[in-house]
């Protein structure tokens, strides 16, 4: 997979836009950042997942997943070996990350693929239960920095 590769699919998805970030290109959905490119170098991208999706990913892909260091990993901020990726994996990633940082209604328009991986899949009400959490988990984060 080449940086090029990684941008004509993560701008495959519905109503996704390129930015600049920090230096790099970011990919969007309404205004939200699913996937990075370019960091921490050329040949690495980044997707934001939940973080049980994160460790279904690096689990079944340690060659081509590993979290990102710092709380930013912790949240689910997972790098991409873009040279040791497939197509197909690297689909599945950035659509649980397109999934996760899109409206629900805009999501639910569009079918949710698996996550598959060597210890079991992250698909169907599972997958969905997953991004809720993750949904509820940033929510509760953001209210509790109000509360303060």
């Amino acid at each position: 997979m080449t940086p090029n590769d990684f941008r004509k699919l993560a701008l495959s998805f519905p109503a996704t836009a390129e930015h600049d970030h920090m230096n790099h290109p970011d990919f969007r959905v309404a205004g939200k950042i699913f996937a990075t490119l370019g960091y921490p170098n050329k040949e690495h991208a980044m997707v934001k997942v939940t973080p049980v999706e994160q460790e279904m990913l690096v689990s079944a892909e340690p060659l081509v997943f590993t979290p990102v260091k710092g709380a930013w990993g912790l949240k689910g901020c997972t790098s991409v070996n873009l040279e040791a990726a497939a197509k197909t994996t690297l689909h599945r990633a950035l659509s649980a990350a397109w999934h996760l940082a899109a409206p629900q209604i805009l999501s639910r328009e569009f079918p949710d693929e698996a996550i598959s991986g060597a210890n079991g899949t992250l698909s169907g009400k599972t997958a969905k239960t997953a991004r809720q959490k993750g949904r509820r988990s940033r929510k509760s984060r953001a209210n509790a920095g109000k509360r303060g």
